[in-house]
């Protein structure tokens, strides 16, 4: 039997109108946003459906509303698409609390409100223009770390490790435009800013993850019913409490993205699917391992093309 795993995207998949084409399993997704809206106290699906995407794109925003986009695409797959069981599940940042609540580890409310505290902590960590990240293109990892090393003062990390020669750093603004200065010198193919307000997966996090660790003491977290690859270390752990402490040591270090779909791999995962809004994951999987098949569903064409495939 074929073994499947399913993934969830994280924050830079969402569009205004995302999560609008399900057609006629639309009513799946209202029921999700509007669960996760009454804990929220807002209407979150007004936000994702219309904007405005200055709205959309904050941060404390952002975070609900992908939560809900995989949460919502996978209870549509998993009702529709007769598949083997998964196997296994992951989340890239963000994506790993839908990986979560779709495992049965996380109530959606709970999740809901708790990332929602998450997007807040992290934008207040550092003010508006103090932080940035960049994409850093055609290096090796120990490259872009030497890049990030070899800046004398402040701080700028690598901390997306996405696939093979594609690495996100990140940290206090004018170390990480040196570093971009470094890993061209290097001999990056490109190095390029993100459109992104907060440095996502640095230190300059650390005390934010203090605080989320108090979040995550007062929500109810079971185990998983589906073994959940998390993004620090690349393993499944076996306790509620190393789940939190995973949770909040994800907040200031890398997302191991590369080792977690390697580990997949080793576990005889044969297909991965994504979950949610864009295809990032699918294009990361085919370059991590080759073998692997990788397919994004996000709406309902998308939906059909899995389902009439030879998977």
């Amino acid at each position: 039997m074929t073994r499947f795993a399913y993934v969830f995207p994280g924050q830079g998949s969402q569009s205004v109108g995302m999560m609008s084409d399900w057609g006629e399993h639309q009513g799946i997704v209202d029921e999700v946003y509007e669960q996760a809206s009454a804990a929220l106290g807002y209407d979150l699906w007004a936000v994702t459906s219309q904007g405005p995407l200055d709205q959309l794109n904050q941060t404390e925003v952002t975070q609900p509303a992908m939560l809900c986009a995989g949460v919502a695409s996978w209870r549509i797959i998993n009702q529709q698409l007769e598949l083997p069981p998964a196997a296994m599940m992951a989340g890239h940042s963000l994506g790993e609390y839908s990986a979560l609540v779709c495992a049965g580890s996380l109530d959606l409310n709970d999740a809901a409100t708790l990332v929602a505290r998450r997007g807040q902590l992290m934008q207040s960590a550092v003010k508006t223009g103090e932080g940035a990240m960049a994409a850093i293109i055609g290096l090796d990892d120990t490259a872009v770390r030497e890049a990030c090393a070899s800046v004398s003062d402040g701080v700028v990390e690598a901390v997306n490790f996405n696939a093979p020669g594609q690495v996100v750093i990140a940290g206090d603004t004018v170390s990480v435009e040196n570093a971009i200065v470094n890993a061209k010198r290097l001999g990056a193919k490109r190095a390029l800013l993100l459109p992104v307000s907060v440095p996502c997966h640095c230190s300059l996090l650390r005390d934010s993850a203090n605080q989320l660790a108090a979040e995550l003491e007062s929500v109810t977290i079971a185990m998983p019913q589906i073994p959940v690859i998390h993004n620090h270390g690349a393993i499944v752990v076996n306790s509620v409490a190393e789940i939190r402490e995973r949770l909040k040591i994800q907040l200031y270090s890398p997302v191991e993205w590369v080792a977690s779909v390697q580990a997949m791999h080793a576990q005889g995962i044969e297909v991965l699917i994504e979950c949610g809004p864009g295809k990032v994951l699918t294009g990361l999987t085919r370059r991590i391992e080759k073998t692997m098949q990788a397919y994004a569903i996000f709406d309902i064409a998308s939906l059909d093309q899995v389902r009439s495939s030879t998977i």
